[in-house]
């Protein structure tokens, strides 16, 4: 791990919106599942949800640049599901949906805690996943196509989401809660560990200023102690 490595983790962290999310309703090609995560990545998203055909959450590793690595991915069952868990922790949800009453995606505050669903390709968002969302939205459409590539309209409504929120001064400074900062440094610079960790039910190892596993023989010797508890 360079400083230069630590330092440009540290600073991508310190971005990361907590309270800002995206919901795929049933989203399955590849493609537009990967394209969607680097633009999550590239606006500061830390988490994405998403309620995916079965067997269909694979992006494509080209598209995404390896983007899936920094964004922690959530599968629910249902968008009905996923929008209560999601309204708890106070979200409000903007539905991409063509409607009566949808407004110009310009229009919406995305500086308060959202999460902007996105529906399925050729289908969109779903009339029970829309029917859920606090404000439906859409993109000015003034040529021939009646809609946009769910990745393209994605790109285009986030940067507008990180225009508002760079205005409110929301990436000025760390937001995550301090726990969730912490495994996810550990999961960005060391991630073998983190994966031996979670699979194990492992309590995760302290970093130095460096960004390097503090006093590791101890740690390996808790490991040890731990793993010889379970046997």
């Amino acid at each position: 791990m360079t400083p230069q490595r630590y330092a440009r983790i540290q600073s991508a962290l310190a971005r990361r919106q907590p309270d800002l999310t995206v919901l795929l309703d049933r989203v399955h090609k590849a493609h537009n599942l990967a394209a969607v995560l680097r633009t999550c990545d590239a606006v500061g998203i830390h988490e994405l949800h998403a309620v995916p055909l079965p067997g269909s959450w694979k992006p494509a590793k080209g598209t995404s640049l390896g983007s899936e690595r920094w964004i922690e991915v959530h599968l629910h069952a249902s968008a009905e599901l996923a929008a209560q868990q999601l309204r708890e922790r106070g979200f409000l949800i903007y539905a991409a949906h063509l409607c009566a009453d949808a407004t110009d995606f310009r229009e919406a505050d995305y500086t308060l805690p959202c999460a902007l669903l996105l529906g399925a390709e050729k289908q969109g968002v779903s009339a029970s996943a829309a029917a859920l969302a606090d404000r439906r939205i859409v993109i000015p459409m003034l040529g021939m196509a009646a809609s946009l590539n769910v990745s393209v309209a994605a790109g285009m409504i986030l940067a507008e989401t990180q225009r508002q929120r760079l205005q409110a001064g929301l990436y000025q400074g760390p937001r995550l809660p301090p726990a969730s900062y912490r495994r996810a440094l550990l999961r960005w610079t060391h991630p073998v560990i983190a994966a031996y960790c979670d699979r194990q039910g492992l309590p995760y190892p302290h970093l130095d200023g460096q960004g390097e596993l503090a006093d590791l023989e101890t740690w390996q010797a808790r490991m040890r102690g731990a793993n010889r508890g379970r046997a």
